[in-house]
């Protein structure tokens, strides 16, 4: 891996990790500026996610009490200049999934353009 796809790689898991923060969800101008305005997530619900459902559920403007989520095998693959596909292991109180993003850089930053999550047994 280059040194270019290596810190593209560190940005998208870096703004990941922003938008697993309870502090960060809880900032719906935050949570904007890591969601690319094309957004779209297949939960581990079924649901389908956009942005306006993201920041209705995420951004309540109060941090959560809730345990972090923990996360494990956070790995990166650059698909294209300026796309990164991240897959990682998450687990948030017991609920436990494989999750799947596809961050893209755009002139205001990277951003989150899709998400995945698969429950996990």
């Amino acid at each position: 891996m280059t040194d270019e796809s290596r810190r593209a790689v560190q940005a998208a898991v870096d703004a990941e990790m922003q938008l697993l923060d309870p502090e960060v969800r809880a900032s719906p101008h935050r949570v904007l500026e890591l969601l690319d305005p094309e957004f779209v997530e297949f939960g581990a619900s079924g649901r389908r996610w956009d942005v306006e459902s993201i920041l209705s559920v995420t951004s309540g403007g109060q941090v959560s009490q809730e345990s972090p989520v923990k996360v494990r095998e956070m790995s990166g693959v650059v698909l294209a200049p300026g796309v990164v596909h991240l897959t990682y292991f998450a687990d948030h109180q017991g609920r436990r999934a494989w999750r799947s993003s596809v961050w893209r850089l755009t002139e205001t930053g990277w951003r989150m353009y899709f998400h995945q999550a698969t429950v996990a047994g």
